[in-house]
C-alpha cells in the first residue's frame, strides 16, 4: 500500500471545488463514489472530474459494480493522474482532501493551502477482501453515503 493521491474536481459555472484522495488503490473508489454523486445527482450545478497520482487506470469492480446498480452512468469517468490539473487552465476555488486520518494516509498536496477542506473518509477498498457481495455492498452503501451528505452539506453551505 503505497501513497497514492487521488484527486476530484468538480466545477460550478466560474467556480471549482476539487476533492482529493489518498488511497492505497489509485483513484478507484471515494473519489470516484464522490464524482459519480455529483455527476448524477447535481449535475444541473456541477460538472465532476477524479484523478490520482498513482491512478490504477480502473474503477475498482466493487465500487463500480454498486455505483451502477443505482444506475449512475459511469461512461465518462475514469481513474487518470491528477497532474494534468496541476497546470491546467482549470483554476481551483476549493479543494476537499477525503484521506483518512485514522490509517495514516497522507494527503496530496496542492500548490494553494488555503483552499483546502478536509473530509475524513475510511477508505472502504480495504475492507472488502473475501467478503460475500451483501457484505460489500453494506460497506461500499455507508461510505456513498458518508460522501453523499457531505457533498450535499458542502452544497447547502455554497449556496448560503
Amino acid at each position: 500500500y503505497g501513497d497514492h493521491r487521488d484527486l476530484h474536481l468538480s466545477i460550478r459555472r466560474q467556480r471549482q471545488m476539487c476533492i482529493r484522495d489518498s488511497v492505497c488503490t489509485g483513484n478507484s473508489a471515494r473519489s470516484i463514489i464522490a464524482e459519480a454523486i455529483i455527476n448524477n445527482n447535481f449535475n444541473n450545478k456541477f460538472k465532476a472530474y477524479s484523478a490520482g497520482s498513482n491512478p490504477t487506470g480502473k474503477i475498482n469492480s466493487d465500487i463500480k459494480k454498486f455505483l451502477e446498480m443505482k444506475n449512475y452512468d459511469l461512461s465518462k469517468i475514469t481513474s487518470k493522474n491528477f497532474d494534468i490539473f496541476i497546470n491546467s487552465e482549470i483554476k481551483m476555488d476549493h479543494v476537499i482532501t477525503v484521506c483518512n486520518n485514522a490509517n495514516n494516509e497522507v494527503c496530496p498536496i496542492w500548490p494553494k493551502k488555503d483552499q483546502i477542506i478536509h473530509w475524513d473518509i475510511e477508505d472502504p477498498v480495504s475492507k472488502l477482501i473475501n467478503l460475500n457481495e451483501n457484505e460489500k455492498n453494506n460497506i461500499i452503501l455507508n461510505t456513498f453515503n458518508v460522501i453523499n451528505e457531505k457533498i450535499k452539506n458542502w452544497i447547502k453551505n455554497e449556496e448560503q
